[in-house]
C-alpha cells in the first residue's frame, strides 16, 4: 500500500536558525497521525511545507508521490492554525464558495457538520466567536473527500466540552481512503483519535511509534509519555 504522505530527510532553517531537522516519516491511507510537540517545535512549519505554503531548505516531500504543487492542492484539506475565511462572508455564503472552489467539496455533508456542531448560516464570519469559526473551518474542512488531511493546532480555540463533540465529528466524517496529519499540544483530548505519533523536540523527531506500541512498551497514556520528554 503506498503511503499518502512520505517525508524523506526533510529539513527547514529561517536564515541561520533550523526549525526542522532530517525528518522522515510515512503516513498510510486510513491512518491518523498526531505530530506532537510543545509551541515552537516545528509543528506548523512542517504542515505548511505539506500543504505546499512552505518551501523546504533541504530533503523530499511527496504526497500521492507527487512533490507539492497544484496538483497536490486538489488532494489535500488544510485547515490551519489561524482564521483565513473572509470576515463580510455569511456561512451559507462560505459553503457555496467552497463549492465552486474544490471539486470534492460535498455541501451536503457542510450542511449537516454545521447543524450537528450548532453554526448559524445566517451569520457573518465577523459576528462568530473564536471557538465557532473553529468549527466552522473544521466541518469545512472535513467535508472535503481530501486525500490527506492537514489540521493545525486543532482544537486550539474551541472550548473543552464543544472539543469532544468535534472529535466525534472527525471521527464519523473522517474519509477512511484518505489520511489525517494533526499538529497539536492538546493531547488529552486528542489521543483517542491517533493511530500513530511523532513527538517533534526542537525540529527533530525524539519518539515515532504507534499509540498502541507506546502505551504497551511505557505502560502509559500518551499524554504521559507528552510529559515525559517535554517536562
Amino acid at each position: 500500500m503506498e503511503a499518502i504522505l512520505q517525508l524523506h530527510n526533510l529539513n527547514k532553517s529561517y536564515a541561520s536558525f533550523p526549525a526542522l531537522k532530517n525528518v522522515d516519516l510515512e503516513l498510510e491511507p486510513g491512518r491518523i497521525m498526531g505530530v506532537l510537540g510543545p509551541n515552537g517545535s516545528g509543528k506548523t512549519t512542517l504542515i505548511k511545507i505539506v500543504a505546499g505554503l512552505l518551501q523546504p531548505s533541504g530533503g523530499e516531500v511527496l504526497v500521492c508521490g507527487m512533490a507539492p504543487g497544484m496538483q497536490t492542492k486538489a488532494l489535500v484539506s488544510y485547515l490551519p492554525d489561524v482564521n483565513h475565511l473572509p470576515n463580510w462572508m455569511t456561512t451559507l455564503g462560505i459553503i457555496r464558495y467552497f463549492n465552486t472552489f474544490y471539486e470534492d467539496f460535498d455541501p451536503d455533508r457542510a450542511f449537516a457538520l454545521l447543524e450537528r456542531l450548532g453554526i448559524d448560516q445566517r451569520c457573518k464570519v465577523t459576528a462568530l466567536s473564536k471557538g465557532t469559526r473553529e468549527k466552522l473551518q473544521l466541518s469545512l474542512a472535513l467535508a472535503r473527500k481530501a486525500r490527506l488531511y492537514l489540521m493545525d493546532e486543532l482544537l486550539e480555540g474551541i472550548d473543552p466540552v464543544a472539543r469532544m463533540v468535534a472529535i466525534d465529528t472527525i471521527l464519523g466524517n473522517f474519509n477512511t481512503e484518505g489520511s489525517l496529519l494533526i499538529s497539536t499540544h492538546l493531547i488529552t483530548d486528542v489521543e483517542k483519535l491517533l493511530d500513530e505519533v511523532v513527538f517533534l523536540k526542537d525540529g527533530e523527531i525524539v519518539l515515532s511509534s504507534s499509540t498502541e506500541d507506546l502505551r504497551v512498551e511505557r505502560k502509559r497514556s500518551i499524554e504521559g509519555i507528552y510529559k515525559e520528554i517535554f517536562s
